[in-house]
């Protein structure tokens, strides 16, 4: 059974106001991630006060940074979870992380910031390790023969 939606809307809000796309149905998520150009960063938002208090601050001072993706989405781990399912069939070889952010360049995997990364950081800190993701795979300059996914 989902969160109510008048529990998680302020937690929602937090990404949608710094102008990450909510992704409610799977669809939603496929037509962001399929086929893409460019860079686009997946963020699976959580309840959880401890990680993802710290995660949305970090994400959105990381936003902030001269190199970002070409298009940020979000998922509601609890919520939205036939969105949260699918997206997570997109982060290959991790377990289901909430929260957790994934980058993909041109539809590939490249990066994953998993919960592990995030509880044990302050923002700052989640901010920093993004905006270095983000100058490695975000840039028009990045190396696109990478295949590598890159782990926190």
């Amino acid at each position: 059974m989902p969160y109510p939606e008048i529990m998680i809307r302020p937690m929602r809000e937090d990404l949608s106001r710094i102008g990450i796309e909510e992704t409610k149905q799977p669809e939603q998520v496929d037509a962001a991630l399929q086929n893409t150009e460019g860079t686009v960063m997946l963020v699976v938002n959580s309840v959880c006060g401890c990680a993802a208090g710290k995660a949305r601050p970090g994400i959105a001072m990381a936003l902030q940074h001269e190199n970002r993706p070409d298009r940020a989405i979000t998922v509601f781990a609890g919520a939205d979870i036939e969105a949260t399912e699918r997206a997570r069939e997109y982060i290959t070889g991790y377990r289901p992380s909430s929260p957790s952010v994934a980058l993909f360049k041109d539809g590939k995997l490249v990066y994953v910031l998993e919960r592990t990364g995030i509880e044990s950081r302050y923002a700052d800190q989640i901010a920093e390790e993004l905006t270095s993701a983000f100058d490695r795979f975000c840039t028009k300059d990045a190396n696109t023969a990478s295949a590598n996914t890159q782990t926190a």
